[in-house]
């Protein structure tokens, strides 16, 4: 239950970041953001395996920024679908 929690956290805190970062704060809400950043911690932690690292590893720093950077993409793919 616990781990549950905090992938909410870790996921809401990664697609918040992201949603500032590509400027997509204003269009989304608190549940995007906590969906955002899961399925971004599963894409960086997809890329990060991919080459040759380690994805998501726990509660840290490391895992906070891979699940950003996935989140990043997941807003680029996605903002290159709405256009």
């Amino acid at each position: 239950m616990l781990n549950i929690i905090i992938w909410i956290i870790v996921g809401a805190l990664a697609g918040w970041i992201a949603s500032k970062i590509m400027g997509r704060d204003a269009q989304m809400g608190a549940v995007a953001n906590i969906v955002v950043g899961i399925v971004g911690a599963l894409i960086g932690g997809f890329i990060m395996n991919s080459l040759g690292g380690s994805g998501v590893t726990g509660f840290n720093l490391y895992s906070l920024l891979v699940a950003i950077g996935g989140a990043v993409v997941l807003l680029f793919i996605i903002g290159l679908f709405r256009r």
